[in-house]
């Protein structure tokens, strides 16, 4: 297959499936004499499955570990669900220090409404 038309049936555009591929999400393309790419069917699902890690909150280095891994074969939930508890760790770190930027906001709004305002220094 032609890089556009893996691009079309992934639902991703050409320089995705040209990043992917430098990233090692997608194995290097075989090359016909006039220098295209040629692509194995099965290039689109697996820039699906790279969507749906992405989507899941894994980084594109984690997705490429992942797909190398189930490439490598026996890779089961067990063994790989690490990788969810890392983004599950990763969420949770950064609703804390949401949660404790809102606290921050909120006390200072309070300080302004009560004529202590923090937003401008003193002159």
């Amino acid at each position: 297959m032609k890089i556009g038309q893996v691009a079309r049936e992934a639902g991703v555009s050409v320089d995705t499936v040209r990043f992917y591929e430098r990233r090692g999400v997608l194995p290097a393309a075989e090359r016909r004499p006039s220098g295209y790419r040629a692509f194995p069917e099965s290039a689109v699902d697996r820039i699906r499955s790279a969507k749906a890690l992405q989507e899941l909150g894994l980084t594109l280095d984690e997705v490429a570990d992942a797909l190398r891994a189930h490439d490598a074969g026996g890779a089961t939930c067990d063994g790989e669900r690490w990788r969810l508890e890392a983004v599950v760790g990763r969420i949770d770190a950064k609703i804390a220090e949401l949660e404790r930027l809102r606290r921050n906001a909120v006390e200072t709004l309070d300080d302004c409404r009560s004529g202590n305002c923090r937003l401008i220094a003193p002159a």
